[in-house]
């Protein structure tokens, strides 16, 4: 076949076969590499004639297939090629508005934002009205800027948590951050993982992002230790037990039930796996268990389900345990006074023989990973060992499991922050077996997830905050904006070549940020801890020489805004350069301010170190203090204090 007609059918298959870096150099991905994700997405070409026909099938498959759900925007024309003769729209609230469309493929401005349904010529569409933009910091706090804490929640500590954090201890550390002036506190991906499997707990590669993290649930255990690291495995066993022993003794089945009943499909359908996976003790990954419980509308599974209907309903009491702590949490911090409350974390993907995958395999990529292609933080590439939707599989479902999981990660949240916020847009995927580097982008209905996800922040008053770091497609920062979704803007990356820049000139619309749970932490950074770790696991990274000249630019840029006069300490000193970091950020012209954790304790390790399994305690450090206490003392104080005053200046 020609390289032309398979660039061209990568392309109609919503594949970039050529696309262009940050730095804007332009790659071309192989042949090897296009055959390979085509065939992943069931095009199985060889031949110039097999092209030809997969073209084909695509064309009648976009101009002949019925979309369930369409998507628009509040008071403009929807265009509509199935349109034809009459029809009727029913707003959400009842209204009825009915026209003929015999004239032109579009249907009337709706200025109602909602999930509308319209009916013509016997069949059925919803319509997803998105408003103008999302709920934003304009309407939490107009003209004011705001400042909050991101945790990794994992690492609080309390009295009694089983050796790992859990929702009382973040109740506890909301209440705390807000008696030192924060509005918020973004914290780590609370997903589902494998209550089967307790050696699995990467937060970036969950079970499912339709439900929460068990581990989570404060229930006291037998476990305990004081240790720095979290030792998942002993403390998911002892949590699990603590557990059924506690579900021994439930007695309010009518409270499940009414949760059952308003928590849908993915609720059931994780509650399924998860008993699933326990009670038979089959293999984590779906796709090795026996072929009839791949499928979870089998006549086997039904059956299973039917004779093990306590082990589901455990399975259900932990969500619903899960799901009262989390609530719980997102009031004590309202009520704490926080004028947004958590911020929650979504994932971009989740691990393929995870629930998620095996409860809507048709809406999921298969065959595929994602990851992210070389770039200036990781020269060789990334490959997360995860999946995501499909392009096609979104539309043919009608959205229904991408709905589902926003929702349920703006359920007792005052915000979600949507890491790898490309992923709206393009994800790159890489075929089994090939390098990080042997991937190709491939296209997702951007405008329509972008109006999802606008019209769910609308309905639930919730900020909307992507993690906008990396490769970005051409213009998509400003769908964003244009939607009301708050890029992030880090310390790291705000320079005009070798010069960081002024916090006056941080885009307001965007939240600033020190770091990210994939970067150095300042007081890291400042002492070379990241480079140390890079050089003991061979790793590609800065040298001593180049951050040292980096060092001397970050304190003349802090020097500039007025946060110290002091000069430049020494390179061990990090507490001194957190100091000044926190000031710092408190003057961005940010509307919103979130400073981890490890910086506000001048912490010098992160919490994940990308590129690395067990080289490196990703996921694991606990922080040095109680969640009540931990903000109270007297360094850390002065340094929220800083913020405060900088922000106020």
């Amino acid at each position: 076949m020609s390289r032309s007609s398979l660039q061209s059918l990568a392309s109609a298959a919503g594949l970039e076969p050529i696309w262009r870096d940050v730095n804007g150099v332009v790659h071309t991905v192989s042949d090897e590499s296009l055959l390979a994700v085509l065939k992943a997405l069931d095009l199985h070409v060889q031949t110039e004639g097999q092209v030809k026909d997969a073209r084909l099938m695509l064309e009648s498959e976009q101009r002949n297939s019925l979309p369930k759900l369409i998507t628009a925007d509040q008071g403009h024309p929807t265009e509509f090629q199935a349109l034809a003769g009459s029809y009727r729209i029913t707003l959400e609230s009842g209204t009825v508005m009915e026209g003929d469309g015999a004239d032109g493929a579009f249907l009337p401005p709706i200025d109602e934002p909602g999930y509308h349904h319209v009916e013509f010529d016997g069949q059925s569409v919803v319509l997803a009205v998105a408003p103008r933009r999302s709920f934003t910091m304009q309407d939490v706090a107009p003209g004011q800027k705001l400042w909050g804490l991101a945790v990794q929640l994992y690492g609080l500590r309390r009295a009694g948590d089983g050796g790992v954090g859990d929702f009382a201890a973040l109740a506890e550390f909301a209440q705390a951050a807000a008696r030192h002036g924060a509005d918020c506190v973004a914290i780590s991906p609370v997903h589902a993982q494998f209550s089967g499997d307790v050696t699995r707990f990467g937060p970036y590669a969950p079970s499912s992002r339709a439900a929460l993290n068990v581990n989570h649930i404060a229930e006291p255990s037998e476990f305990f230790t004081e240790s720095q690291l979290v030792d998942w495995p002993k403390a998911a066993a002892a949590k699990l037990q603590a557990l059924r022993n506690a579900f021994k003794h439930f007695d309010d089945f009518d409270a499940l039930d009414r949760f059952r009943a308003t928590a849908g499909i993915g609720l059931e359908r994780h509650a399924a796996f998860e008993a699933i996976h326990t009670k038979l003790n089959f293999a984590g990954d779906w796709r090795r268990w026996p072929e009839p419980f791949q499928d979870p509308q089998s006549v086997e599974v039904v059956s299973f389900l039917a004779a093990n209907a306590e082990e589901v309903a455990f399975h259900t009491y932990l969500q619903y345990r899960a799901e009262r702590d989390f609530a719980a949490a997102q009031a004590a911090a309202r009520h704490a006074g926080m004028r947004i409350g958590l911020i929650a974390d979504l994932a971009v993907g989740t691990d393929p023989g995870g629930s998620q995958s095996w409860s809507r395999q048709g809406e999921i990529l298969r065959g595929l990973e994602i990851g992210a292609p070389p770039d200036a933080i990781n020269r060789e590439g990334q490959s997360w060992g995860i999946t995501a939707f499909s392009p096609r599989g979104l539309r043919n479902s009608g959205f229904l499991g991408f709905i589902e999981m926003v929702r349920h990660a703006l359920r007792h949240a005052g915000g979600v922050r949507i890491d790898h916020v490309m992923g709206l847009a393009r994800l790159w995927v890489i075929p089994h077996g090939f390098s990080s580097a042997g991937g190709a982008y491939l296209r997702l209905p951007a405008q329509d997830l972008i109006r999802l996800v606008t019209l769910e922040s609308h309905r639930h008053k919730a900020l909307i905050l992507g993690e906008d770091l990396g490769t970005l497609p051409e213009g998509f920062q400003p769908q964003l904006e244009s939607a009301g979704i708050a890029g992030l803007r880090v310390l790291w990356f705000e320079k005009s070549g070798d010069r960081f820049n002024s916090p006056l000139t941080w885009s307001g619309s965007a939240v600033a940020m020190t770091t990210t749970h994939d970067l150095p932490t300042v007081a890291g950074w400042w002492q070379g801890q990241d480079i140390a770790w890079r050089e003991r696991l061979g790793m590609a990274g800065d040298d001593v020489t180049i951050r040292a000249g980096e060092r001397a630019a970050l304190w003349a840029a802090f020097r500039a805004a007025g946060v110290t006069s002091d000069d430049m300490p020494a390179a061990e000193d990090g507490a001194a350069a957190a100091n000044a970091a926190c000031a710092f950020l408190g003057k961005t012209a940010s509307s919103l301010a979130l400073l981890p954790i490890e910086d506000a304790l001048a912490l010098p390790e992160q919490p994940n170190l990308p590129g690395t399994t067990d080289e490196h305690p990703n996921w694991r450090r606990r922080l040095p203090g109680s969640a009540a206490d931990l903000l109270d003392r007297p360094d850390v104080a002065t340094r929220l204090s800083a913020l405060n005053t900088a922000r106020q200046a």
